[in-house]
Formats: C-alpha cells, sequence, structure tokens
C-alpha cells in the first residue's frame, strides 16, 4: 500500500517540475528577446557614428555607356607632299613631341630645283628689264625714243617683276628653299600621332597618304555609344564622368558636347562626343572609356549617403536611429544610385536619423 502510495504522487510532482522548467526558459527566452530588441549601441561606438537627417534632393538618372579616346579634330593636322621627290632625312619618330617650325624632313626634289632656277631667271629678267627702261627714259629725254617705246619698256619692267613676285610667293609655300630642298616643318605644336613615311621614300603630289598627322593631345575627345533603347537618356551638356583601365582611381570630368544623330548601320548605335581636357596627357588615342553621364529630372527625391545603406537577403536596409543608442533595421525600396549618393523610393520619411557610417558594423550587431 505505502508503495502504490509513493506513485500516485510522483507523477504529478513530475508533471509540476516540468511545468515550472518549461515557464522558466519560455521567460528567459522572452527576457533575451526583450535584450535583442532593445540592443543599445555603446557610447564608445556612438561617438564614433555619423548620423545623417534624411532629406529631398533633385533625382538624377545616370548611364554608363563605353566609348574610345580619341584625337580633337579641331587641333589635328595632316601634312601632305606639296612636291614629288625622295625623302633624304626623316628627323623625328612617332609619339614625339615637335615645335610649330620644327624640321620633321628634308626631301630631295626636281620640282624645288626648278623653282630655284625660275628664280634665277626671274631676277635677271627684272634686272634686264630695268635697265632698258632707264634707257628708254634717256632716250626719250634726249628726243631719241617715243612715247610708245617708253610705255612698252615699262610694261616689260611690270611684267618682269610680277613674274618674280610669282616666283617668290611659291618658293615661300614650298619653304623658302633655293637648294633643290623640299623642307616639312610642323605648322603647329603637338604630338607626332601618325607617320607614314621613311628615309629614301619616294613621294608624289598625286599620292593621297598624309607624311605626318600632328595633333594637340591637351583636349580629347571621347565617342561613347548609345544605344536605341537610352538615347532619349542623353541630352546636350550633360556632365559626365570618364574613367579607363589605365587610371581606375581617377575621374575625368567632362559634358556631352554632341550628339551625332545617326545610327552606326552595323552597330545600331549613336555616337555621342564627350570633350575632355588632358593637360598632363594622361589620355591617349584608342583607350578605352568607361563613361558615366548623369542628367538632373524635374523630380525630387529622398536621398541619403551611400555608405549608409546595406545589402542582405536581396533586399536594402538602412539603420534608423531613434535616440538613447536605439537603432532599428528599416527595409528600403531603392531607385538608384549615383556615386556617393542613393535615392529612395520608400521606407523612410524626411527628417528621420540614419547611421550613414560602420552601418554594415551594427547591422550584424542588431542581427545576431
Amino acid at each position: 500500500m505505502k508503495h502504490n502510495i509513493n506513485k500516485k504522487w510522483i507523477l504529478p510532482v513530475l508533471i509540476m517540475a516540468i511545468g515550472t522548467c518549461s515557464i522558466s526558459s519560455c521567460k528567459e527566452e522572452s527576457v533575451k528577446k526583450e535584450e535583442r530588441q532593445q540592443y543599445v549601441i555603446p557610447d564608445s561606438i556612438l561617438k564614433t557614428l555619423k548620423i545623417d537627417i534624411v532629406r529631398t534632393c533633385p533625382l538624377v538618372d545616370a548611364l554608363t555607356l563605353t566609348g574610345t579616346v580619341d584625337f580633337n579634330q579641331d587641333k589635328q593636322v595632316n601634312i601632305y607632299p606639296l612636291v614629288s621627290g625622295n625623302v633624304e632625312d626623316v628627323k623625328v619618330q612617332l609619339g614625339d613631341y615637335v615645335q610649330k617650325g620644327q624640321v620633321l624632313a628634308i626631301v630631295k626634289s626636281t620640282e624645288m630645283a626648278g623653282y630655284s632656277n625660275s628664280l634665277v631667271n626671274a631676277e635677271t629678267n627684272l634686272a634686264v628689264a630695268k635697265k632698258n627702261l632707264d634707257a628708254q627714259h634717256d632716250l626719250f629725254r634726249s628726243g631719241l625714243a617715243s612715247q610708245l617705246d617708253v610705255n612698252a619698256a615699262e610694261a616689260a619692267y611690270q611684267q618682269a617683276v610680277a613674274q618674280l613676285e610669282m616666283v617668290n610667293r611659291i618658293l615661300k609655300i614650298n619653304g623658302n628653299n633655293t637648294q633643290g630642298n623640299y623642307v616639312i616643318k610642323a605648322p603647329i605644336s603637338g604630338f607626332i600621332v601618325q607617320k607614314n613615311v621613311t628615309n629614301n621614300t619616294a613621294i608624289r603630289t598625286d599620292n593621297g597618304n598624309n607624311l605626318f598627322t600632328i595633333s594637340d593631345l591637351k583636349d580629347v575627345w571621347i565617342y561613347a555609344n548609345v544605344y536605341e533603347s537610352n538615347i532619349s537618356k542623353i541630352h546636350l551638356g550633360d556632365p559626365v564622368d570618364v574613367t579607363t583601365i589605365s587610371y581606375p582611381n581617377r575621374i575625368f570630368k567632362g559634358r556631352v558636347d554632341k550628339m551625332m544623330n545617326v545610327l552606326d548601320p552595323t552597330n545600331k548605335v549613336m555616337k555621342v562626343k564627350v570633350v575632355l581636357p588632358n593637360n598632363d596627357y594622361a589620355l591617349k588615342p584608342q583607350m578605352f572609356a568607361s563613361i558615366l553621364v548623369t542628367n538632373k529630372e524635374n523630380k525630387q527625391s529622398i536621398c541619403i549617403s551611400s555608405k549608409a545603406l546595406v545589402f542582405d537577403n536581396s533586399r536594402y536596409y538602412v539603420l534608423k536611429y531613434q535616440g538613447n543608442g536605439i537603432a532599428v533595421i528599416t527595409p528600403v525600396e531603392v531607385i538608384n544610385t549615383i556615386g556617393d549618393k542613393t535615392y529612395i523610393a520608400s521606407g523612410i520619411e524626411v527628417g528621420d536619423q540614419i547611421i550613414a557610417s560602420q552601418a554594415i558594423l551594427i547591422y550584424d550587431t542588431l542581427n545576431n
């Protein structure tokens, strides 16, 4: 009988004990959950955080294009042969910087020898015509020559003067060399960007190939490719940021200078020209470039620092600061991110405070 009494009381006691443990554990979990929700950022960390106030700003649209660096064709000169002959002395190489008037090459030319001979003949004819004119004036004063003879001598003299002037002009155009050489000189200062001649090359004036191309690379053009779907997003004067593979951490500032308004029949893209200053000659022709084009729309949008944004589980979040070290993870809808600014569609309101530094660190702490 005593044994049965023990069994009778053991079961309720066990149930009560289990129930008591269950209630106790639930309370502990509840307390822990409450502690996680009410996590307070320590003052030592809070002092290092940047707290931003949410505000509105003009909505900016951005488009990334690809393109290549090219010469500034307004500051580029192609040098063609003005006479036929043989190149004897090429003094520059591809990539050299030359000053205006610097000798690039010397051409031995029979045409230049002919111009020199014409100069001698013209000077001789002028001297003879001048002596004949003076003689006719003396004879006219002595009564031995008529006015008609004087007029004929005057006409011959004027023709000799005109002939000499013409020969001098031709020589000036061709370098004023009287030794039978045609001297090729740089018409502008810049870099030799094309060189199609070597020593002993025979050149002719009827050959359409240029000898040299000189370009001033202090300004360069960039041609960007715009697909049909993006043409409406590009406008004249839009500011652009250009980056290259050679200088990944450097941003070159420019603006859209011209839209070609025709599509390339092969690639189905419209070309857009961007003009960039290049005073240090960092940008080289034929470099590949990435062009970020931005334009302001006539709309306002909530904007925050991109450093305040956290991406996790395929969503964007910010940490809304409520004061007294309390921060709340808040999901947001992102419109666009351009540089250090992110435009928000929903999730926060103007005037809210958000943590704009070490956001990932605080986010991980709140999640854990």
